[in-house]
């Protein structure tokens, strides 16, 4: 196969994957589902995360011979990016990295049933706010457990003197808190675990997945809300003429547009760095840079988003805020933007020494 037709087939691929996001995510996306499933017991629809294991999405980076599709992150990204701009709030994320665990230790039964949707089981992993590293500490409570009621089971990395293994929490005690934007996460405390298996250096790497399938949600985000936006700016009368009309707001706009050109420009570049494969340090700095920019662009836009609408953007029952919401909450997920700053740095310098 020739670069060219290789290239070809990779478009064909993310044409494909972002197609298929319609089944959960159609064109526009269904807010009033987004607003009924807020601060509920689930924080999402179960069926709905069904259909996205029947679609192969929770597998979407897993091998075929484990019961996954076996495409790359940019495939993984694109499909994030989709489910962005409908808000879906779905765990499909978390899943995905549970996924990856669970393949890597081999455990088989868990992985098909997550796999199918039918069980949602979370990986509780951080011991710290805004951590990018599991120190897996043996009793140690875990933070920001996502989807955390809706969970049939939850991973713990833990050193237990053999390294990083992955063990099943049993009978764990949750402290729930709801987020901003009508999900939750829990604090989770477990006494007895069972081992599954060893994790080698599995983890930084899902983690690192997980950060910039983040990114790519949250580059959804904001090219759905500016679009609103620019609706607005186009209908919105005021002395006569769209408000659009005015140079001062139309500056603003192109602000906006230039940072979300920029965080996707970051996040296609780190996918494509991740599936041509990559060094440790290389993965780090791509993703550390992909997830501060997509962090720092979502809460500038969301938030101009709001101002240029006015005193309705101010509203919760005006559209435009919960993807003010949903930024405020995924702008720390995985990192915050001044976390992976600084590993951005370290990783540079790191390299050039």
């Amino acid at each position: 196969m020739t670069e060219a037709e290789a290239h070809a087939a990779r478009m064909d691929s993310l044409r494909m994957i972002r197609d298929s996001a319609a089944a959960i995510a159609p064109p526009g996306g269904d807010l009033r589902r987004v607003r009924a499933l807020r601060f509920t017991e689930a924080g999402h629809d179960p069926a709905v995360l069904r259909r996205m294991g029947e679609l192969g999405w929770i597998g979407l980076r897993l091998p075929e011979e484990a019961g996954g599709i076996g495409l790359g992150m940019a495939e993984c990204c694109a499909l994030a990016e989709e489910l962005g701009r409908a808000l879906v709030p779905e765990p499909l994320i978390p899943a995905q990295l549970s996924a990856a665990l669970l393949l890597t230790v081999g455990a088989e039964d868990h992985l098909a049933s997550l796999l199918s949707g039918e069980c949602f089981v979370a990986t509780a992993w951080q011991e710290r706010p805004d951590a990018l590293e599991a120190p897996g500490t043996p009793g140690a409570a875990r933070l920001f457990v996502p989807a955390a009621r809706a969970a049939q089971g939850f991973l713990l990395p833990i050193h237990d003197g053999n390294g990083l293994a992955l063990h099943l929490a049993e009978a764990p005690m949750l402290d729930v808190s709801m987020l901003q934007d009508g999900g939750h996460v829990a604090t989770l405390r477990s006494g007895a675990t069972r081992r599954l298996g060893g994790l080698g250096d599995a983890l930084p790497r899902a983690l690192d997945e997980a950060a910039l399938a983040t990114a790519a949600y949250l580059l959804g985000v904001m090219e759905r809300v500016f679009a609103m936006t620019l609706d607005y700016l186009r209908t919105r009368q005021q002395f006569g003429r769209p408000i659009g009309g005015f140079q001062a707001l139309q500056h603003r706009a192109v602000d906006l547009r230039i940072q979300i050109a920029l965080t996707r420009a970051s996040v296609e570049a780190t996918a494509a760095t991740l599936d041509a494969g990559c060094t440790d340090t290389q993965r780090q700095a791509a993703v550390s840079r992909a997830k501060a920019r997509a962090a720092e662009a979502a809460m500038l836009v969301t938030r101009a988003a709001v101002q240029l609408h006015g005193a309705i953007g101010y509203t919760d029952e005006y559209d435009v805020g919960l993807f003010t919401r949903k930024a405020m909450v995924l702008a720390n997920a995985f990192g915050s933007a001044a976390l992976h700053r600084r590993r951005f740095l370290a990783t540079e310098s790191e390299a050039e020494s």
